[in-house]
C-alpha cells in the first residue's frame, strides 16, 4: 500500500479486508488527507483514543482517521502533544464530512481540530456533567479519557440554546421540527428556513440519542462485547456484529472456517432484503400509495419471520459471534431460506412494475431531494445513497473478502440522485441480494461453523470493514496488555450521509421532507452512540 507522493511505513493488518496502520506526525497527517482526496479516496472514520493508563494522572491522546483507497483502508494515528489543549490539524477542508467528527472528539476527549470553521459541540448538548467526582481544578468531564473518573452529576447544567445559522431576508421563515416526532422515529432537530413552502436552507442537530456506548465497550470483556456492537443500530446489527467480530479476530490473529463466513454473507444479505422491502414500503406510503405499505410489510413480515424461525430472532440478534456464527441452519432450512427468494422475487417484480407505472408516485419521486454526483463526490456521500448518486463505492464489489470473492456481487449504481434513484436502487439490490442468499445456501460449505478465538498477550489493534445495508460500517479495536477494550470505536455510513440531506432538501417544498428523508433512511442511534 502506498499513498500517492507520501513515504509512510504501514503495516498489514490480519484481516480479511485489506487494511493498513501506521503512525504519522503533524505534517503527514495533513499531507495524507490531501492526498487522499487529491486521488479521489475516501475518510471512513475519524476519532480519539486515549491510551493512557486507566486511572491514571495522565493520559496519552491520539487522533485517528481511516481513508479508503483503490488498494483498501489505512488507519492512521497521530500522537498529540500533553497540555491543557491538545489538539490536532484540520482535515475537513479536504472531507467536509469530518467536521462533525472533530466535533464529537472534543466533546468525547477535549481534542480539537485546529483552523476548523465550526467548532460547536455535537454531541454535548450542554447538560453533560461539567467535572468528575471529587474533581478540584475545574477541567470539564470528558467520558473517553481514561482518567476521567466518575461524573459529578450535580455539576450538570440545563441545556444550551444551539447556535443555529439563521437566514434573514423579506419572507424568510424558520420552521423547527424536532427532535420529538409524531411518529416513532429517533429524535433529531431539523430547522428549516424557508421563504413561502419553499426551503432555503435546512440544519441538522442530532445527538439526542447519546448513551455512551463507546465508554461501556471498555466496561465488557472483548469475547462478550459483540452483543453490545449488535445493538447499536437495530436495523444493521448482523453489520456491526460482523465488523465487531473482524476487528476482535484481526487483533487475534485467527482465520475463520469457510462456513463461518457463509453463514455470515446470508445473515447479512438477509438484514439487507428486510431493511429494503421496508423502505420500499414506507416510501411509497410517504407518497401516498398506501397499497405499497401493505403489500411490503406482508414481505418483510414473512421474511422476518422466517429469520425467527430458522435463526432464533427476528432481527437475527446475537446471530453473529466471535469465531464465526452462533446459529448453524441444517440442510432443510438452507432450502427453506432459498426457497423462499424465489417467492420474493417473483412478487418484487410484480410490485416494481406497478411502482414504476403509477404516475402519481413517479411525480412524487422524480426530481425530488436530488443530490447530484457532484455534490455526492464533494461532500463524501457514499453507501446505499452515493450509489444512486453515481458514486459507485460498495466493498463487496472493491474488496471483496470471503466469501463474497466467491460470489462475483454485481454492483448497482443511479446517476440521477432523487428519490426515484435510490428507490430503484433499492429494488436492484435486493434482487441481487436475493441471488447472493440462494448461492449461499446452494453451496454452503461444510464443517465448524465456529472456532476459539484465543485473545493475544499483549498490545493489539483489529479492525472491521463491512458492507452493510446502508453503507460501510467501520470498527476499531485496541486491547491493551490485559486482553481487556482499551478504546472501541464503531463508525456507521450516517456519519458522511446526513450532511448531504441539507442540501438535497433545498429547493424543495417543506411536505415533501419526510420523504427525502425516508429515501437516505440514515441511523440515528448508529450515529450518536
Amino acid at each position: 500500500m502506498r499513498i500517492p507522493g507520501l513515504d509512510l511505513a504501514l503495516t498489514l493488518l490480519p484481516a480479511p479486508l485489506p487494511i493498513w496502520r501506521g503512525t504519522v506526525d503533524a505534517a503527514q497527517w495533513s499531507a495524507t488527507a490531501a492526498a487522499v482526496a487529491e486521488s479521489g479516496g475516501r475518510l471512513v472514520s475519524l476519532w480519539g483514543s486515549d491510551r493512557g493508563e486507566a486511572g491514571g494522572a495522565h493520559s496519552a491522546l491520539f487522533v485517528c482517521a481511516a481513508y479508503a483507497l483503490a488498494d483498501g483502508l489505512v488507519c492512521l494515528d497521530l500522537p498529540l502533544p500533553t497540555g491543557d489543549a491538545p489538539s490536532f490539524p484540520d482535515v475537513s477542508r479536504h472531507f467536509p464530512a469530518a467536521s462533525r467528527m472533530q466535533r464529537a472528539c472534543a466533546d468525547l476527549l477535549g481534542i480539537e481540530a485546529e483552523g476548523a470553521d465550526d467548532d460547536r459541540p455535537w454531541l454535548d448538548h450542554g447538560a453533560w456533567p461539567r467535572r468528575a467526582q471529587g474533581a478540584l481544578d475545574g477541567r470539564r468531564w470528558r467520558p473517553l479519557r481514561r482518567n476521567a473518573g466518575e461524573p459529578d452529576l450535580a455539576s450538570a447544567t440545563d441545556p444550551g440554546d444551539y447556535a443555529f445559522v439563521r437566514v434573514e431576508g423579506d419572507g424568510v421563515h424558520e420552521i423547527a421540527v424536532g427532535p420529538v416526532h409524531a411518529g416513532t422515529i429517533e429524535p433529531g432537530h431539523f430547522r428549516f428556513s424557508a421563504v413561502g413552502e419553499k426551503v432555503l436552507r435546512l440544519e441538522q442537530r442530532l445527538g439526542y440519542t447519546h448513551k455512551g456506548i463507546e465508554r461501556r465497550f471498555t466496561e465488557l470483556a472483548p469475547l462478550d462485547a459483540h452483543r453490545l456492537a449488535a445493538r447499536i443500530s437495530g436495523d444493521s446489527t448482523v453489520a456491526f456484529s460482523w465488523a465487531y467480530c473482524m476487528a476482535l479476530e484481526s487483533a487475534a490473529g485467527c482465520t475463520l472456517p469457510a462456513r463461518a463466513t457463509a453463514l455470515r454473507a446470508l445473515l447479512l444479505e438477509r438484514e439487507r432484503v428486510a431493511n429494503h422491502l421496508g423502505d420500499i414500503g414506507a416510501l411509497g406510503n410517504d407518497a401516498a400509495l398506501g397499497f405499497g405499505l401493505a403489500q411490503f410489510s406482508r414481505l418483510r413480515e414473512d421474511w422476518l419471520r422466517a429469520s425467527h424461525t430458522h435463526f432464533g430472532h427476528r432481527l437475527t440478534m446475537d446471530a453473529v459471534v466471535p469465531g464465526g456464527v452462533g446459529v448453524d441452519p441444517d440442510a432443510k432450512a438452507l432450502d427453506a431460506l432459498r426457497t423462499q427468494c424465489g417467492a420474493i422475487e417473483a412478487e418484487l417484480h410484480t410490485l416494481r412494475r406497478i411502482y414504476d407505472d403509477h404516475a402519481g408516485l413517479q411525480d412524487r419521486f422524480i426530481g425530488t431531494g436530488i443530490a447530484t454526483p457532484e455534490l455526492a463526490r464533494r461532500l463524501g456521500l457514499t453507501g446505499l445513497a452515493g450509489r444512486a448518486s453515481g458514486q459507485p463505492a460498495d466493498l463487496r464489489c472493491d474488496h471483496p473478502w470471503p466469501p463474497y470473492d466467491m460470489l462475483a456481487v454485481q454492483r448497482a449504481t443511479q446517476q440521477a440522485g432523487d428519490v426515484a434513484a435510490r428507490v430503484a436502487l433499492r429494488f436492484d439490490e435486493t434482487i441481487e441480494s436475493l441471488r447472493l442468499i440462494r448461492a449461499l445456501c446452494a453451496s454452503m460449505p461444510g464443517g465448524a461453523a465456529r472456532i476459539d478465538v484465543a485473545l493475544p498477550a499483549q498490545p493489539a489493534f483489529g479492525a472491521g470493514w463491512v458492507e452493510g445495508w446502508r453503507g460501510e460500517v467501520f470498527v476499531a479495536l485496541e486491547l491493551d496488555a490485559s486482553a481487556r477494550i482499551r478504546r472501541c470505536h464503531c463508525h456507521d455510513v450516517s456519519w458522511q450521509n446526513w450532511p448531504v440531506v441539507m442540501h438535497a432538501a433545498v429547493g424543495n417544498i417543506v411536505a415533501d421532507f419526510p420523504l427525502i428523508n425516508k429515501s437516505f433512511n440514515l441511523a440515528y442511534s448508529g450515529h450518536d452512540l
